[in-house]
C-alpha cells in the first residue's frame, strides 16, 4: 500500500484528512493525506491528533489490567467492591470482567452531560440508577459505553486520582505516549483534526468528560501505532495474553467472533487477530493487530459517514499487502420471499427505531435516532443515515451490503414459537414493535 492508494481511497470516500500507520517486519510505515479541517486546513502529518473514539476502551481495559498486576483489582470481583456508590434499577451484581466484555447487562449508555469537572465520572455513575437493563449479568454481550465509563470510575476509586491523571501515570507516561491526550487544552495547543459530516465541520468537537473512559482519547497515528506495538510486546508485567483469551462469544458480528478483555477477537484467513474500532463526532479510527505475525495497522479519518468504509478498505489492503491475509465480507443467501417476510417489520430500543422493508431490489434496513431523543439531547447528534441494503445469512444472521456500514453483520432472535422478536445491530438490541 502506498500514498497513491491512500489518495485514491480518500477521494473515493470524500475524506478530508487521514493518517495510516503500519508495523510489519519490525518497521513502521506512515501514510498521510489531506487536511485537518475544511474550514481551517493544515496538512495532516503523523503527529496530527485525531479523536480515537472507542479505541479508548482498549486503554481503559489495559489500565485495569495494570491494577490487576499490582494486586489492586480482581477481574472476577463484583464492581461494587470498588464502586460501592453504584445504584441500578435492580440489585444485580456483575464483575469487573463483565464490564470489560460488555456482559454486565447495562444498556448502551446515558446522554446526560455531567460537566467537565473532576466529579464528572462520579455524577455519571449516579445517572446509572436510571439506565435500562437489557439482560441478566453474564447472559450475552451488549455493547455498553456506560459500562466502560463505570470501569473508569473503578480506576478513580482505586487510585485516588481522576481517571485522566491515573491513565497518565499508569500507561501514557511509562509508554512514552507524549502525543496522546484527554484534556482539551492539551489538544488545542497542538495540530489536531476536526470531524466532518458530509463535508461540513461537525460540532461539538468532543462530547462530555464522563465519556472519556469509553471514548475520549485524542492521539496521533504515531502514538497509536506505538500503542499497538506495546500490545505486540511482553506487556511489562501486564498479562496481555489474558486480554486475548475469549471471555464472551459474539454472534453475527463484524466486530469479531468473541470478546477478550477490552479486545474484539476474530480470525482473518485462519489467523487470530485482535482489534477495536472507534467513532466520535465525524472522526473514525480502526486498530487491528495480528500477534503471531508481529503485524499492526491503524487507520484514522475525519469524515462521516464514510470514514468507516474508508478505514475498512485501508485495513484490508494493508492486511493483503503486508501480511498476506484476505479479509472479505460473507456472501448473502439468494433472495427468498418467505424468509424476507419473516424479518420485515419495525424494531426499536430506548434511543433508536429500526425498520426493515422488502423493496423491489430486496431487503432494506433503516435506523433512525428517536425524535424525542434528538429534541432532548444536550448536544448536536449525528445526522441519520440513508437506508441500507441488506442480505440474509444462515442461522438467522444478516449482512449490510451497501452504504457507510457495508459489511456490518447482526442477527435476529426468535421466541419459543420460532417467531422473530428482535434484532441485534452492532451489539445493540432492538425489540420488535410491529
Amino acid at each position: 500500500m502506498d500514498n497513491d492508494f491512500l489518495a485514491r481511497t480518500a477521494t473515493r470516500f470524500a475524506i478530508p484528512g487521514a493518517a495510516v500507520g503500519i508495523f510489519h517486519d519490525g518497521r513502521e510505515h506512515y501514510l498521510t493525506h489531506g487536511v485537518t479541517s475544511v474550514e481551517n486546513p493544515l496538512p495532516v502529518t503523523e503527529d496530527t491528533l485525531f479523536l480515537l473514539g472507542s479505541i479508548t476502551k482498549t486503554y481503559t481495559a489495559t489500565a485495569i489490567m495494570r491494577l490487576v498486576e499490582q494486586g489492586r483489582v480482581e477481574l472476577d470481583a463484583p464492581v461494587r467492591t470498588y464502586v460501592p456508590e453504584l445504584r441500578l434499577l435492580d440489585d444485580r451484581e456483575f464483575t469487573v470482567r463483565q464490564l470489560l466484555n460488555h456482559t454486565s447487562g447495562l444498556d448502551w449508555g446515558t446522554l446526560v452531560d455531567t460537566g467537565e469537572g473532576d466529579d464528572a465520572l462520579r455524577r455519571h455513575v449516579d445517572e446509572l440508577a436510571t439506565l435500562k437493563l437489557v439482560g441478566e449479568a453474564g447472559e450475552r454481550p451488549s455493547y455498553s459505553q456506560s459500562g466502560f465509563n463505570l470501569a473508569g470510575r473503578i480506576i478513580e476509586n482505586v487510585t485516588g486520582q481522576t481517571y485522566e491523571q491515573a491513565m497518565t501515570s499508569l500507561l501514557l507516561e511509562p509508554l512514552g505516549l507524549g502525543n496522546t491526550h484527554f484534556e482539551r487544552d492539551a489538544v488545542m495547543t497542538r495540530r489536531f483534526a476536526v470531524g466532518h459530516e458530509k463535508g461540513e465541520v461537525a460540532r461539538p468537537w468532543r462530547h462530555w468528560r464522563a465519556n472519556n473512559p469509553g471514548g475520549g482519547i485524542a492521539a496521533s497515528v504515531a502514538d497509536l501505532l506505538t500503542w499497538a506495538r506495546f500490545h505486540l510486546g511482553d506487556g511489562g508485567g501486564i498479562d496481555l495474553a489474558a486480554m486475548r483469551e475469549p471471555t464472551a462469544v459474539l454472534r453475527g458480528s463484524n466486530l469479531g467472533d468473541a470478546i477478550g478483555v477490552g479486545w474484539f477477537l476474530r480470525e482473518i484467513d485462519g489467523v487470530a487477530a485482535i482489534g477495536h474500532g472507534g467513532s466520535s463526532n465525524g472522526q473514525f479510527a480502526e486498530l487491528l493487530i495480528v500477534p503471531s505475525l508481529g503485524f499492526a495497522v491503524v487507520s484514522i479519518a475525519n469524515q462521516g459517514p464514510d470514514g468507516i468504509p474508508f478505514n475498512q478498505a485501508v485495513v484490508r489492503q494493508a492486511l493483503e499487502d503486508h501480511a498476506g491475509l484476505l479479509d472479505r465480507d460473507p456472501e448473502p443467501l439468494p433472495y427468498d420471499a418467505a424468509q424476507a417476510a419473516e424479518v420485515v417489520g419495525g424494531y426499536g430500543n430506548d434511543a433508536m427505531v429500526m425498520s426493515i422493508e422488502d423493496s423491489v431490489d430486496g431487503l432494506v434496513l433503516e435506523v433512525l435516532i428517536r425524535p424525542e431523543i434528538r429534541a432532548s439531547a444536550e448536544m448536536e447528534l449525528p445526522a441519520d443515515h440513508a437506508p441500507f441494503p441488506m442480505g440474509l445469512l444462515p442461522r438467522d444472521e444478516y449482512v449490510i451490503t451497501g452504504g457507510a456500514f457495508s459489511g456490518q453483520r447482526g442477527f435476529f432472535t426468535r421466541d419459543d414459537r420460532g417467531v422473530i422478536v428482535g434484532v441485534d445491530l452492532a451489539g445493540r438490541v432492538f425489540g420488535r414493535v410491529r
